[in-house]
C-alpha cells in the first residue's frame, strides 16, 4: 500500500512541473505557431498571451480592481519589454490581442479602417445593428443623420431606464455567460432594454393610443432614418442604435459633467478663474441664455473641458480586429486578432503630459503633442459626439458656477476603474445656492 502511494506521489510531482509549463505556455503554442508559419522576416511584439481561455485577464482585473493602479498594467510591460513601438502581444477579452499604446501605432492603427475593424469584445451587448458595431457603408449610412436625429428634444427621452448601467458593466467584460459574471447580468439587463424598445416601437408603428403623437424623441428620430435607396431602418437596427446611443451618450455626457465638478471642486484656483470668465458673460448677457457664438468666445473655460475629459478618461481603451495581416516597423499585427488600443495611456504617460495627475488648464495654453490626445479615438471612426460633450460641458458649467458653490462629501473616496472610472461613492456633492 505504501509503495501505492509513493508511486502516486512521484507521478504527481513528476507531473505537475509539466502541467503547469503547458498551462503557462499552451496559448503561445496554440496562437503563435500558425503566425510563425507565415512571419517572412517579421516578428512577433513581445509579450505574453497568459493562461488558457482567460489569457492574461485576471492581470487585467489586478491591476485596474484589486490594487487600484491601472496605469501599472502598461508600465509592467513597458518595464518588462522595453518601449519598442509601443504593442504587446495578449490575450484579453476572450481573443488574441495586440496592445497599442504609443501615439504612433495608435494614430496608424484609428485612421487605417480597412485594415481594423470595430470589433467590441461581444456585439450581444453593444448591437451587431448599432452604428458603434457596423462598418464600411452600414457605418456611414447611419453616421450621417446623428446630429439630426441627436438634436436637443430627443437625446433625453429614454436616459431613465434601470437596466443601462447593467449594460454598460459588460461592454468590456470577459464575455464569460455564467451566472455571478459582469457580462451575464449585462446580457440579461441588455434583453430587457431591448423588450422594452420593441414593446414601444411595435405600439408606434400599430398606431397605438400616443402612437399619433409625435414625440420628437430619439425612437421617433431613428425611425425616419432612410438610407439612399429610402429604405428605413428595421426593426432590430432601432433597437440596437437607440440601445447604443443612449448607452454610448448618457454615461459618457454624465461622467465628464461628475469628473469636471470633481477635479474643480479640489482645484480652487482653477474654479475661481472658471467663475469669473462666466460672471462676465452672464453680467453681458444680462440673463439671457448663452449661444454658440457666447461659447465660441470663451477662453479658460474650453481648457478645462479639455483638461477634464484627459484626466477623466472614461474610454480607457477602445478595440479593433484585424482583417489581415499587417507588418508595422518589423513587427506582425496577425489576421482575426483584436487590437486593444490603449487610450488612457497616452493621457498618463509624462513623456505626453508634465505631471499628468495634476489637474491643470493651463496646459492648454499650447497644444498637446501630436498624436498625444486621443480622448475620442481618431480617424473615422472618430467619437460622433466629441464636439457635443464639449458644449454641453460648457454650457453646464456657465450655469453651475454663476449659481452655485459645492463640495465634495467624501473628498478622498477612492477610486472605482471599472466599467469606468468613478469614485467609489459616486462623487457624492452638496450644493449651495450663491
Amino acid at each position: 500500500m505504501e509503495g501505492v502511494f509513493a508511486w502516486w506521489s512521484a507521478l504527481a510531482l513528476g507531473l505537475f512541473p509539466i502541467v503547469v509549463w503547458l498551462l503557462w505556455w499552451w496559448n503561445e503554442i496554440w496562437f503563435l505557431a500558425p503566425v510563425k508559419a507565415s512571419l517572412n522576416g517579421s516578428k512577433i511584439p513581445p509579450g505574453h498571451m497568459g493562461l488558457p481561455f482567460i489569457g492574461e485577464m485576471l492581470n487585467f482585473l489586478w491591476y485596474f480592481k484589486i490594487v487600484k493602479r491601472p496605469d501599472d498594467f502598461i508600465k509592467s510591460r513597458r518595464q518588462r519589454y522595453g518601449e519598442g513601438v509601443g504593442m504587446y502581444r495578449s490575450h484579453l477579452f476572450g481573443s488574441p490581442s495586440i496592445i497599442a499604446c504609443s501615439p504612433a501605432i495608435n494614430k496608424f492603427i484609428l485612421q487605417s479602417s480597412d485594415l481594423f475593424t470595430i470589433k467590441w469584445p461581444s456585439t450581444e451587448i453593444i448591437g451587431a445593428n448599432s452604428v458603434v458595431s457596423v462598418n464600411g457603408e452600414s457605418h456611414t449610412s447611419l453616421v450621417s443623420p446623428l446630429p439630426y436625429v441627436l438634436g436637443p428634444k430627443r437625446a433625453q427621452s429614454w436616459q431613465t431606464m434601470k437596466p443601462r448601467r447593467g449594460v454598460v458593466k459588460g461592454v468590456r467584460a470577459q464575455p464569460f455567460n455564467f451566472p455571478g459574471t459582469a457580462y451575464h447580468h449585462a446580457l440579461r439587463c441588455r434583453r430587457k432594454l431591448g423588450a422594452v424598445f420593441r414593446a414601444e416601437l411595435e405600439k408606434r408603428k400599430q398606431g397605438g393610443d400616443s402612437a399619433s403623437v409625435e414625440r420628437n424623441d430619439l425612437m421617433d428620430g431613428l425611425m425616419q432614418i432612410k438610407d439612399e435607396e429610402g429604405n428605413q431602418l428595421g426593426d432590430e437596427e432601432v433597437v440596437d442604435n437607440i440601445t447604443s446611443l443612449i448607452i454610448a451618450g448618457y454615461e459618457s455626457t454624465g461622467m465628464a459633467t461628475m469628473w469636471s465638478l470633481y477635479y474643480l471642486s479640489k482645484s480652487p484656483d482653477v474654479l475661481r478663474r472658471l467663475r469669473e470668465e462666466h460672471m462676465e458673460i452672464s453680467i453681458q448677457k444680462k440673463g439671457a441664455f448663452i449661444t454658440m457664438e457666447d461659447i465660441k468666445k470663451m477662453k479658460y473655460t474650453p481648457k478645462v473641458v479639455e483638461e477634464t475629459v484627459r484626466m477623466a478618461n472614461i474610454a480607457p481603451v477602445i478595440f479593433r480586429r484585424v482583417n489581415k495581416d499587417v507588418d508595422y516597423r518589423g513587427y506582425r499585427i496577425p489576421k482575426d486578432w483584436k487590437v486593444a488600443v490603449w487610450l488612457r495611456h497616452l493621457h498618463t504617460d509624462p513623456n505626453n503630459f508634465e505631471d499628468p495627475f495634476t489637474f491643470n488648464p493651463d496646459r492648454w495654453n499650447e497644444p498637446a503633442k501630436p498624436g498625444t490626445y486621443q480622448v475620442f479615438g481618431g480617424g473615422p471612426r472618430i467619437c460622433a459626439g466629441n464636439m457635443l460633450v464639449r458644449i454641453q460641458l460648457s454650457i453646464f458649467l456657465h450655469h453651475l458656477t454663476i449659481g452655485y458653490r459645492w463640495e465634495l462629501i467624501n473628498p478622498d473616496a477612492k477610486i472605482r476603474y471599472l466599467p469606468h472610472p468613478r469614485p467609489v461613492d459616486g462623487a457624492k456633492m452638496a450644493f449651495h445656492a450663491i
